[in-house]
């Protein structure tokens, strides 16, 4: 499969500041602009940059940036699914995992995880796709928040349904280790009824 990426961008004011989303960006992209200290969710900043750059280098990696005067203040990305997840034992290549997205702190409540997630699936390619995500209510930032585990799901399933991911049911046991966990699946339209019944078949592997 031949994983074609169409640049997207988008502008959008908040207050009196502009907010610049585009991707998927390159890593030479990437290389000429800084991370906002507070993007500490997976590791320090400037690691994280590196890693967001080797994703941007593989042939399915995808990364969509919001930045503010070259400084990146949020961040979602795609690739194919961990190796050690059941995700990768699906045998085809058009499945992608929405692995990460953070937004600065300083920077939330402007709906920027949605905004970031709309325009990516405004590239026609991504049609071709199965997109999962795998949200585990312990990865979530509810000390920062101060909302219930519930509370933060609905704001998680708004989010991903701007880019027209829904819950989907499954077996995986870390998805079945506490009720708030779940899969967010989209189904490109060009994706065939084969390779949708092959992921149907992961979803509940017995």
């Amino acid at each position: 499969m031949i994983h074609d990426k169409l640049y997207q961008s988008l502008k959008m004011e908040s207050g009196n500041t502009s907010i610049f989303i585009e991707g998927p960006v390159s890593s030479e992209k990437l290389s000429r602009l800084t991370m906002h200290e507070a993007l500490t969710a997976f590791r320090p900043p400037n690691e994280q940059l590196e890693a967001l750059k080797e994703i941007a280098d593989l042939p399915e990696g995808r990364i969509l940036i919001a930045t503010v005067n070259q400084q990146i203040i949020g961040y979602v990305t795609y690739l194919h699914p961990d190796p050690i997840e059941r995700w990768s034992q699906y045998p085809k290549d058009n499945l992608l995992e929405l692995g990460a997205i953070e937004i600065a702190p300083a920077y939330r409540g402007n709906k920027l995880g949605s905004r970031l997630i709309e325009t990516s699936m405004q590239d026609e390619n991504m049609e071709n796709y199965i997109i999962i995500s795998t949200e585990y209510y312990w990865h979530w930032d509810l000390n920062y928040s101060e909302l219930s585990v519930w509370d933060y799901r609905k704001i998680m399933e708004k989010m991903m349904k701007a880019g027209n991911l829904y819950p989907a049911p499954t077996n995986e046991p870390e998805i079945m280790a506490h009720p708030a966990n779940c899969l967010m699946v989209r189904i490109g339209k060009n994706v065939s009824q084969e390779d949708q019944a092959l992921f149907k078949k992961l979803r509940f592997l017995t």
